[in-house]
Parts: structure tokens; sequence; C-alpha cells
């Protein structure tokens, strides 16, 4: 039985920022399948460089060394246009900070990749989308008419509305209260065990890494361990051992 191609993957990754002395190294030589229709979590103290891989992965920034594939496609050598219908047509994203157009009503942001990309909607696509995040009596609201977990369950349904190869999710639940979190969490779940869909998320939240399928922990920009199925506190018990190890780390320097 052959193996199903990853969502993303990269090989061999590396991402330097500055120059000479003041060169920062936010990704070491990191190689890493995300397996399409599962639930990832990115983890790692402050610095890691999970972030970095999060944008590098979603074609928001460029490595400077190694390879990104997204499905069956080594990004690295698109140009921009490429790029652009890369990001608009296989790439969701969620941020932290919701970036919703706040002159558009829920529905006219939920569906403005479509519109940008002068494509109409799948109708029973978007019913679905908007039954799983339950937003069916606030679609004709504006940004601003809304809670921050209303606006980041829009944000959600703005990154699957594209049928995306996978969703990228930074800090997804950062800016929102523990009860619209678990929401959104419970979104994202849904919409990987009932639509198929890939998401990888940052987090630092081991209660939103223990809704993942898997848990991918970096430390100095590079990949240090990962755990299956994880629970909250097998993930506070590694997070633990890696904030143990960096301050020895420091010490010794």
């Amino acid at each position: 039985m052959s193996t199903p191609v990853p969502a993303a993957r990269v090989v061999g990754l590396t991402k330097t920022y500055g120059e000479g002395e003041a060169t920062v190294r936010a990704l070491d030589d990191v190689t890493l399948d995300l397996h399409a229709g599962e639930f990832t979590a990115v983890m790692g103290p402050s610095g890691s460089g999970k972030s970095t891989l999060m944008h590098v992965c979603a074609a928001l920034d460029s490595a400077t060394d190694g390879e990104v594939w997204i499905g069956e496609r080594e990004i690295g050598s698109l140009g921009d246009k490429q790029l652009t219908i890369l990001r608009r047509e296989e790439i969701g994203f969620v941020f932290q900070s919701f970036n919703l157009v706040p002159t558009l009503t829920a529905e006219e942001n939920i569906l403005l990749p479509l519109a940008i990309a002068g494509r109409k909607p799948d109708a029973d696509w978007f019913d679905s989308v908007v039954a799983t995040v339950g937003l069916r009596d606030r679609l004709g609201h504006k940004p601003n008419e809304l809670s921050g977990g209303q606006q980041q369950r829009v944000a959600v349904a703005r990154a699957l509305v594209s049928r995306p190869r996978v969703v990228f999710a930074d800090e997804p639940t950062g800016n929102l209260d523990s009860t619209s979190g678990a929401e959104v969490l419970g979104l994202l779940r849904a919409a990987v065990d009932d639509h198929g869909q890939t998401v990888v998320m940052v987090t630092h939240d081991p209660v939103a890494a223990a809704y993942t399928d898997r848990v991918v922990f970096l430390a100095d920009g590079r990949v240090v361990d990962e755990v299956r199925d994880p629970d909250r506190e097998r993930v506070l018990e590694i997070m633990a051992t890696m904030t143990a190890a960096a301050a020895a780390g420091a010490e010794k320097r």
C-alpha cells in the first residue's frame, strides 16, 4: 500500500535573519511531515521557531535553505503569482487577531477568499461550514457586532470555505476566553473529524494541544520531541522538561 502524500512537509528547512555576528537562526535544519487529515500542534518555548515554521510552510515567508512542499509541489521555485494562487487555493490561515475586514458582514468575510479568486461558493459546502461554526443567525452582522469567539469562528469558516489542502492556525485561541477558545478548538477538531481537513496549529496552551492528534515540540529552531494522542499532563511534562533544559543551557553559557 502506498504511503499517502503529506499535506505539507519541510526537508532540511533553515531560516535565518540578519547577517554576520547578528545572524539569528530561527529554524535549524528541520525535517517534518504534516500528515493529511490530521490535527497537529506545534509547541515550544518563546523563540523556538514555532511561528516561523508556520509562516514558511504557509508561504507567508521564504526559507533560507531547504525545501517546503505543499502536497506534491515544492514551493521554493514558485514565482510571486504562483505563490499567490497557492496561498489562495491550497492554504487556509487563522490568525490570533482574527484579521476580519470591519466593513464586511460575517458572510462577506467568510466568502472573501473566493470573491478575490473570482470563484462562486459551493452552496452545500458553504452551508456545511456555516453549520459547523454555528453562525447562521449572525451572517449579516459586522465584526464589531460579534464577540471575540464569534469573530474567530468567522475566521475559521473563511479558512475552510475554499477547501484548502491545509489550514494553518497561529495561536487561534490566544485572544479568547476559555469558553470561546474551547468552541474554536472544537470547530477545528470537527473540521478534521467530519470533513477530513488537515489543521496545523501553533499554540503554547497544553489544553489546546490536547485537542490534537499529534504535538511536535521545537526548541532553538529544531524538532526535539513529538507525542501522538496527547493529553494535557503529558504535554505539560514535556514542556517542563524543555524549560528546565533551556535554563540549564543558559547557565552553562
